[in-house]
């Protein structure tokens, strides 16, 4: 009969138990026994929740990431973090943040954060490995053997995960100038050596998850999966080799011919080639296929699911496996936690618990037939015609809008070098300007403050006096260090995106739909279900107060349509372009707005922007192309005189230089301490033509960088930059930390910038 599994669950908890856990841990106010005890509670709890699955992960839960438990698992520690007091943990934590709890980081110090870079195209950032040709692996497996122990001790019908050789030598960055690849041969014995500790505790499947398979491989790459899996073939467990985030294209026949015993296809994205995986993979090869969606909340059609799945199952029998498409690890946990939502949009969508039951529900129906399901069915039949039919979903006067669109909406008035003298002559502003990122640390005031309005026990006079006093205290924080371009803040914002979404037509909000984007950083994804427009002006009133206080040039802060895109649980029902260039003309009104109000500079972030490029490069100009006209339609209104910044971080940009220069901002940040000004390696041979702000202070870590550090990272993007484009700031908003790690290393940060000038 079909088997029925998960890849992955979601670990933050449904009400982020996890990330409360990890802060107190970090903060010396939780015990270690107290931080190890919330992850047991998790786990049981989580295991409790895939009941009635066939087989069930174990391993997927992590205190931080999956790559940096990988890189633990197989003993690949840099070198800064050796030698230090303290346990595992203890070095566990320093790779992910630079140090561990309070106490260790008071006798140990702190040391180099590992850099962190996104999980493919999703918000999810990972610890990315290092090599060097000296690398040296030393299997480590307590992590999953204790917590396959656990499985086993509550009844679970366990399949650990890990991740693949292939894929985890190359999301990797080497130190020196060697290839990662070339380490296979000291890996695959730990390798083997991990699959073997697993045979011995009676694990017959092992899920080990290649997702590098649906990029375009290198010949290397392929002769490294060859060799990988033929070298891991003799294992005495059977290995399901599983794929995500795309289509397998080219590399489905080298993914048919490899000697694993099962092959986990993401029918999301590569439904159409189910067939030919079928035709090519031996008879005695289990298919599992990835039907319920792991990275959006809408419910799936289940009758139609099932109109295409009944052949499947009578062609495959026993070697017929359901599951999500990948990890659930990307969608929130529970909606029966939702008791707030809108009560339509509510009966539309799915979190991860109710995903599961759609799974349970296409098993049951395929091993006991449709009858068995029948209201079931009913139910999601019913909710599926809702959500089709309802007027809320559709707004003509959008849509034509939309339609109306010109290119001449995307383009400034004057080219670059005109506006940057006239911006000059306006803003009067040093050499290597000084700015941060937008946000500052939201602290336990501010949150208070926002959760007694929103339960009516704070009046909005009240609420917006509050958030005034903070804006206030922010820019006399600034002036006092000398900043030269201010921002305000952001105390009234939750969110980048949700701020956005909650006042834009189209959207709708859940409570504690909640996942991880790194660490103990959760996100609450908006839910993009309609038409999108901007009833009235979002953010205006409080940048022209924040400039009422101040005669510097005080950031208009905006976050881009594609961020705000990219970041929500968007619509399955229209292309993601179309829903891009509604919220692009939405975001275009702000900055007019904005601009009318005397804000000189205004910043549209795109952190995003990387994180939705195709995997396949053969699809990137498609994408670009769309994605930098949404930019443009929201920025290019405005006069020459009014300066247009725009940010990223943490990702790759080196290979999209070009696409980000088309977006014709004046100003881009971009984030390149963790990764030691690596990323401007690009401009080397891409000649930037705009002003850049290159990251000079990580803000992920608690580490407070001197100014020594800085400049010598200003010195290196000068050497690929005019000195006389280059912006000194943070890689990104100050809002998660605090203000005793932000005063300083801002202080360090203005001193840097005074520095340079004098050298200059």
């Amino acid at each position: 009969m079909t088997r029925i599994h998960n890849l992955g669950f979601p670990r933050i908890g449904a009400r982020r138990e996890l990330k409360f856990a990890l802060e107190g841990y970090w903060k010396g106010e939780r015990s270690r026994d107290e931080l190890l005890q919330t992850g047991a509670e998790l786990r049981q709890r989580h295991w409790q929740a895939q009941q009635g699955l066939d087989l069930i992960p174990v391993g997927d839960f992590s205190f931080y990431d999956q790559m940096l438990d990988m890189s633990f698992t197989l003993g690949n520690l840099p070198a800064r973090v050796q030698g230090f007091a303290g346990d595992e943990l203890d070095n566990y934590f320093r790779v992910a943040r630079g140090r561990s709890a309070q106490a260790h980081a008071e006798c140990c110090g702190g040391v180099a954060a590992g850099e962190m870079t996104k999980w493919f195209d999703t918000n999810y950032h990972y610890i990315v490995p290092e090599f060097t040709a000296d690398t040296c692996f030393t299997l480590n497996p307590r992590r999953l053997l204790d917590q396959l122990s656990e499985a086993r001790t509550a009844g679970i019908k366990a399949k650990p995960v890990i991740i693949g050789p292939v894929t985890y030598l190359s999301l990797g960055k080497v130190k020196d100038d060697s290839n990662p690849l070339a380490l296979l041969e000291q890996l695959l014995p730990v390798y083997a050596e991990l699959l073997e500790a697993l045979a011995q505790q009676g694990v017959e499947w092992v899920q080990i998850d290649e997702p590098i398979l649906v990029t375009d491989l290198s010949e290397t790459q392929q002769a490294a999966l060859e060799y990988s899996y033929a070298t891991l073939r003799n294992s005495e467990v059977k290995l399901l080799l599983t794929s995500y985030f795309g289509q397998l294209q080219d590399n489905l026949p080298l993914v048919a011919r490899l000697p694993v015993a099962g092959v986990h296809l993401d029918c999301i994205n590569a439904r159409n080639e189910v067939a030919e995986l079928i035709e090519r993979l031996p008879s005695d090869r289990v298919i599992s296929l990835g039907v319920i969606n792991g990275r959006n909340i809408w419910k799936s059609d289940l009758t139609a699911l099932l109109d295409w799945l009944e052949p499947l199952a009578a062609q495959l029998g026993d070697r017929l496996w359901l599951a999500p498409s990948c990890s659930l690890l990307h969608v929130p946990v529970d909606l029966n936690s939702e008791d707030q939502l809108d009560a339509d949009v509510r009966s539309w969508l799915a979190f991860a618990v109710q995903k599961l039951d759609e799974l349970r529900v296409l098993g049951r129906a395929l091993r006991s037939g449709r009858d068995s399901v029948t209201a079931e069915l009913a139910e999601n039949r019913q909710a599926l015609e809702s959500r089709r039919t309802s007027p809320r979903v559709h707004n003509p006067a959008v849509r034509d809008a939309v339609a109306a669109l010109k290119p001449a909406l995307g383009e400034r008035r004057s080219p670059y070098a005109a506006r940057a003298a006239v911006q000059a002559a306006r803003l009067q502003l040093p050499a290597y300007p000084t700015t941060t990122i937008g946000s500052f640390p939201q602290t336990a005031e501010i949150r208070q403050a926002r959760r007694q309005f929103k339960a009516g026990e704070l009046s909005a006079v009240d609420y917006r006096k509050a958030m005034e006093a903070e804006i206030a205290h922010c820019v006399r924080e600034q002036e006092a260090l000398e900043l030269d371009v201010l921002v305000h803040g952001e105390p009234e914002r939750n969110d980048m995106v949700e701020y956005f979404g909650e006042q834009l037509e189209g959207y709708a909000f859940s409570r504690f739909g909640w996942v991880q984007s790194y660490g103990s950083r959760c996100v609450k994804p908006p839910i993009l279900f309609g038409d999108i427009s901007r009833p009235t002006p979002i953010t205006v009133e409080w940048s022209r107060y924040a400039q009422s206080l101040t005669n510097k040039p005080m950031k208009g802060m905006l976050t881009g349509p594609v961020t705000i895109l990219n970041w929500s649980f968007v619509r399955d029902d229209q292309p993601r372009a179309d829903s891009c260039r509604q919220l692009a003309l939405a975001m275009r009104g702000e900055v007019l707005d904005l601009e009318k109000a005397g804000i000189s500079v205004i910043q549209i972030d795109e952190a995003a922007l990387r994180e939705g490029l195709p995997l396949r490069q053969s699809e990137w100009k498609d994408y670009l192309d769309w994605a930098v006209e949404s930019f443009r339609i929201t920025a290019n209104g405005v006069a020459d005189e009014t300066q247009i910044h725009t940010h990223m971080c943490y990702s790759e940009f080196n290979d999209i230089m070009q696409a980000i220069a088309n977006m014709d901002a004046d100003v881009i940040t971009i984030e390149t301490s963790r990764s030691d000004m690596e990323l401007l390696d690009a401009f080397d041979h891409f000649q930037y033509p705009n002003e850049i702000g290159p990251g000079v202070y990580d803000i992920h870590s608690p580490n407070i960088p001197d100014q020594a550090q800085m400049v010598e990272l200003m010195r290196k993007a000068a050497e690929r930059v005019p000195a006389e484009r280059l912006w000194v700031n943070p890689d990104c908003g100050l809002k998660t930390r605090q203000w005793p790690e932000v005063t300083p290393a801002l202080r360090n940060m203005v001193a840097a910038a005074q520095a340079l000038r004098a050298a200059s």
